[in-house]
């Protein structure tokens, strides 16, 4: 999340709250396509990761994009932390450990989106290149360790960071050594958000294994083919997983806020200054129990901000957010977005992905999303596996692609940028494991050849 949230609005209700959510319906001409890519930044001459300060530094990058884009700065105080685009609606943050997060405008077309994605990296290549900076594309940071990854001067950080080791294990590997590409979609009206969530949740383990690419960590295999979405099973329960309640009967904006509203918050910020309320949830706050901050009651950009630190496989906001997938090369920044709007723009696809994963029990659901981050495609499932699956998704999401019929001007459709998940499923091989292989083979178990062939 780029920046955080003001609108003063008071909360008076959960009612309120699901109808802020239903706020996000809109007609199926109005949908958009968000894409969010994370990526490493590293020298190229020692492969070491990139601090915030120094004539080299972070902040350096940042200000050499303000003066490159015009883009609006985000401060922390006296650091600058991100970018806003005061026309598009797109953002560049950073993430705890360094990490360059593009958040892409909303648009109409996987071909914007791949054009979006050509012109940020192309930029950010011409600020970073006489920095010497490289850029990784990977789900998992393949060499430093924790203790010599930087931390970026962002106070929702700080309270993160002393958190994180109260409720999970891997949490600080969360934050600093994990990056990701992300997609977000919207929804016509409380049903179509629930078919959509349904279907998100139970095949977001399915994009984790076509996604997989994090099988390193400091300097060596990890025994993971996505290290970043086992890291991610032991963060926080609290706020993670497959949230099972959405395919109980009756789910729909309200469920979702009252499971949300019992989430223990990170902080609540109040001017410039970022208050650690951790061991108070939402409702709490609703019912004016901060004795940190007495008499204070939540207003809807505390809500925002509460609903941007909740991290399920599939987190609804006014539009939904499909997080299962490992970081990756540029192609798989344009693949993830086709994969998941060919699912579910397209009402026949989305309705036989329904079918799919109607009689999936949560116990089922549950050993895939947990067996899936070491085994991907040969996770098993009902006598087949998790590829099998795979090719049956990615079929309807073609099919939705074509029949959505949006053409860039050379008349080609969106079906192209699945090209490369389809690659995969026709070797039977994750990237992931096309990595190891390289790494065992042609790197001689060196994993330093990972920052050229792998860096953008």
């Amino acid at each position: 999340m780029a920046r955080d949230t003001l609108d003063d609005t008071p909360i008076e209700s959960v009612d309120q709250l699901a109808a802020w959510m239903d706020g996000g319906c809109k007609p199926k001409s109005d949908f958009r396509i968000g894409t969010e890519h994370e990526k490493f930044a590293f020298y190229r001459d020692e492969h070491t990761p990139v601090g915030y300060e120094g004539p080299r530094g972070i902040r350096q990058l940042l200000e050499g994009m303000e003066a490159l884009l015009g883009w609006d700065r985000i401060m922390d105080g006296p650091a600058i932390i991100g970018l806003a685009d005061p026309t598009g609606g797109g953002a560049i943050s950073l993430e705890p450990g360094g990490q360059f997060e593009l958040s892409g405008a909303p648009l109409d077309s996987i071909h914007q989106t791949c054009k979006e994605t050509h012109s940020h990296l192309a930029q950010l290549r011409e600020i970073a290149d006489p920095l010497g900076i490289g850029f990784l594309g990977l789900g998992a940071s393949p060499k430093w360790r924790l203790k010599d990854t930087p931390r970026m001067p962002k106070s929702r950080y700080d309270i993160m960071t002393n958190y994180m080791p109260k409720v999970g294990s891997l949490g600080l590997d969360m934050m600093y050594r994990t990056s990701t590409i992300q997609v977000n979609l919207d929804f016509a009206d409380e049903a179509d958000m629930v078919r959509k969530m349904q279907v998100g949740i139970a095949l977001q383990p399915i994009a984790t294994a076509i996604f997989a690419n994090s099988p390193f960590l400091e300097g060596k295999p990890n025994g993971f083919l996505s290290y970043r979405a086992e890291v991610w099973r032991h963060t926080d329960p609290d706020r993670t997983g497959m949230i099972p309640f959405v395919f109980q009967p009756g789910f729909g904006f309200e469920t979702y806020v009252e499971w949300a509203v019992d989430v223990p918050m990170y902080f609540v910020k109040r001017g410039d200054t970022y208050h650690d309320v951790t061991g108070w949830t939402f409702r709490d706050f609703m019912n004016g129990k901060l004795d940190l901050l007495p008499g204070e009651r939540p207003n809807v950009g505390d809500w925002n901000n509460h609903l941007s630190t909740l991290f399920p496989e599939v987190r609804l906001k006014r539009y939904i957010e499909m997080r299962g997938a490992d970081g990756g090369p540029w192609r798989k920044i344009c693949a993830l977005p086709a994969f998941w709007v060919g699912l579910l723009y397209d009402d026949e696809s989305l309705s036989a992905a329904a079918d799919l994963v109607a009689d999936w029990t949560g116990e089922e659901r549950q050993t895939l999303r947990d067996r899936v981050p070491k085994e991907a495609f040969d996770t098993p499932f009902r006598g087949g596996t998790v590829h099998d699956i795979a090719r049956t998704v990615v079929d309807l999401s073609r099919k939705g692609l074509a029949r959505r019929g949006r053409l860039n001007q050379a008349g080609f459709d969106e079906t192209s940028f699945l090209a490369t998940i389809e690659e995969c499923l026709a070797t039977g091989e994750t990237p992931a494991q096309k990595m190891l292989r390289k790494y065992h083979v042609e790197w001689g178990g060196s994993i330093e050849p990972v920052f050229d062939e792998f860096a953008y």
